[in-house]
């Protein structure tokens, strides 16, 4: 079996190459670089932890069975986080019979105690993060993958084209119409939760 020692922080494009030519090593370092991430996206789509760990497995199989079809014109990461997404709307398209849990970051649960406005700030973050839980779990799923993408996992603009293999414009007006759907619902249920009539998901969102 081929055997070449890889430095820890040798590029995905060796690794890849190393792969390729049969080390399993080289695929058990690929798997230990992205799993915490793969895992973190996949725990957008089940709350299960258990079920998570299941579908990261099935993700990284793909992911073996597939890689000498990746094109190494776009980045490594995007292919793999195509995949995930892939067999995450797979996953709940087999189990339609449960309803999907978007699982809030525990770090933006837990903000509150650092916000102004005293002992019940973390009260509201928890609701809205529950809230948008409820919102963002019954958008159409075009909608609430884009919403995943970008506002929980921050990807680029450029990333996002790049994972559901769209056009940057796609994009830009997928997401436009996401984030007024959420707000729509938002102002809707829970005008209280929308300080100055702003909303969008509870998420990681930053500069494009």
């Amino acid at each position: 079996m081929f055997a070449l020692k890889l430095s820890p922080e040798a590029p995905d494009q060796e690794l890849i190459a190393a792969i390729l030519d049969g080390s399993e090593a080289a695929f058990a370092q690929l798997v230990d670089r992205y799993k915490d991430r793969i895992f973190r996206l996949l725990s957008r789509y089940c709350r299960d932890a258990i079920e998570c760990e299941d579908l990261a497995q099935e993700v990284f199989l793909r992911v073996f069975r597939k890689l000498h079809t990746f094109q190494q014109n776009s980045a490594f990461y995007t292919w793999v986080y195509r995949i995930a997404v892939n067999a995450a709307t797979d996953h709940l398209s087999r189990a339609s019979h449960r309803r999907l849990r978007l699982v809030e970051d525990e770090r933006q649960l837990d903000q509150g105690d650092d916000e102004e406005g005293g002992p019940t700030a973390p009260l509201l973050a928890r609701e809205l993060a529950e809230v948008t839980r409820r919102i963002v779990e019954e958008l159409p799923e075009k909608y609430r993958t884009i919403l995943i993408l970008r506002e929980y996992e921050d990807l680029s603009y450029t990333d996002i084209a790049a994972v559901l293999q769209i056009q940057l414009g796609t994009v830009e007006s997928r997401l436009f119409r996401a984030r007024q759907r959420f707000k729509e619902q938002l102002l809707r249920r829970h005008p209280e939760l929308v300080p100055g009539g702003e909303a969008q998901p509870a998420g990681r969102g930053g500069a494009r």
